[in-house]
């Protein structure tokens, strides 16, 4: 993990000791570039960003707090993520801000039957892109099996949500942001061997969800090398610029003119629809036309579409036009899963997270 200068360390003790004091500036230029990456940390725990939010307020609270305990024996980031763990494993032991049951369609709409149920969980929600552009400079240590980009994906976060909360944790710290596995234990007051057992356990649910889910199926080697002993980052996983350009355009312009064709035409074979808080799936060309034949190109329907980005991919507001005023209503938001220009996955939520986009309540039906 990147290391501190010698003035760096130097300004971080002036700090310390600042805030020891009771200067709440001193803590606050302490954490606070420390800030955004402990959020998408507790985001890729927890699955919400809303209880992502809840958790890093606990955790800056706790840290001024006990700053006093703090003994450099670490560094302080390392020390926060110690804090911000160890609140996100507190909430999920509590689970009481988590909804744990499946929402139940609403009964106006009468959907097809799914293939099966689905892995999103009902808690999962969208990370907006804006959030993450304060992590570029962030990188993560040597022992990382994930790269950056992949381990922010939908498809990873859900992942992550299906193993326990300790091995979630254990392979947070050890696979995506490379601590050893010595610091992993001591972060979450276990052994290694306990940590080297959670990770064997957690990495084959993770790289098998990924696999199934049309993401990459992590490192080759089982122990999480490339096949010749390396156990450094997976390979880079660098998105088509172009061809996503190329698909945000045309599932645009297709939803917008209603053609429902030229949307299953970006479609792969096996592609998976999901709607989280409901946990249904619809898999497969003819599963995803049923579903969008009931839900969205219902007769005498018009969307416009706002194009976004969420979790590292492409995202849309979609807006359902009100026939009874000039005014388009939000209808739901949309993550993208996109291999080049042919689409993967689309999870589907609720208007509940569309304004974490700053996306409106209602559009006019003629802009400007």
């Amino acid at each position: 993990m990147p290391m501190e200068t010698d003035a760096e360390t130097k300004n971080t003790a002036d700090l310390i000791a600042r805030a020891r004091a009771g200067d709440h500036n001193a803590f606050r230029d302490l954490v606070q570039g420390h800030s955004h990456e402990l959020q998408v940390h507790c985001y890729r725990i927890l699955g919400s960003l809303q209880d992502a939010e809840d958790a890093l307020q606990e955790t800056l609270v706790s840290a001024w707090r006990n700053l006093g305990e703090f003994g450099q024996r670490s560094s302080i980031r390392t020390w926060l993520y110690k804090i911000a763990t160890n609140r996100c494993l507190s909430m999920l032991r509590a689970d009481s801000r988590r909804p744990r049951i499946a929402a139940e369609h609403p009964a106006a709409v009468l959907l097809p039957d799914p293939t099966g149920a689905g892995d999103a969980p009902p808690w999962l929600e969208p990370y907006p892109d804006v959030l993450l552009d304060h992590l570029v400079d962030q990188r993560p240590g040597p022992e990382a099996r994930y790269e950056t980009t992949e381990a922010i994906s939908l498809a990873f976060i859900t992942a992550l949500q299906l193993l326990p909360p300790r091995q979630r944790a254990a392979l947070v710290l050890r696979d995506v942001l490379g601590y050893h596995a010595a610091e992993v234990a001591q972060m979450l007051d276990t052994t290694q061997e306990a940590v080297s057992s959670a990770l064997k356990r957690a990495r084959s649910t993770v790289d098998n969800h990924l696999a199934d889910s049309g993401g990459s199926d992590g490192p080759d080697g089982p122990d999480g090398s490339d096949g010749s002993g390396n156990t450094g980052n997976s390979r880079a996983r660098k998105p088509d610029t172009a061809a996503e350009h190329r698909l945000v355009a045309r599932f645009t312009d297709a939803l917008e003119r209603g053609d429902m064709n030229a949307l299953i035409d970006l479609f792969v074979t096996d592609v998976r629809l999901s709607m989280p808080p409901a946990m249904l799936e619809y898999r497969g060309i003819e599963s995803a036309r049923r579903i969008l034949a009931a839900a969205a190109f219902r007769p005498g329907r018009t969307y416009r579409v706002v194009p976004t980005r969420a979790n590292g991919q492409p995202a849309f507001g979609l807006y359902l036009a009100d026939p009874h005023a000039d005014v388009f209503h939000a209808y739901c938001f949309l993550v993208v899963t996109a291999d080049g220009d042919r689409v993967t996955a689309i999870t589907s939520f609720t208007t509940e997270v569309m304004t974490r986009f700053g996306l409106p309540r209602t559009l006019p039906e003629v802009e400007g």
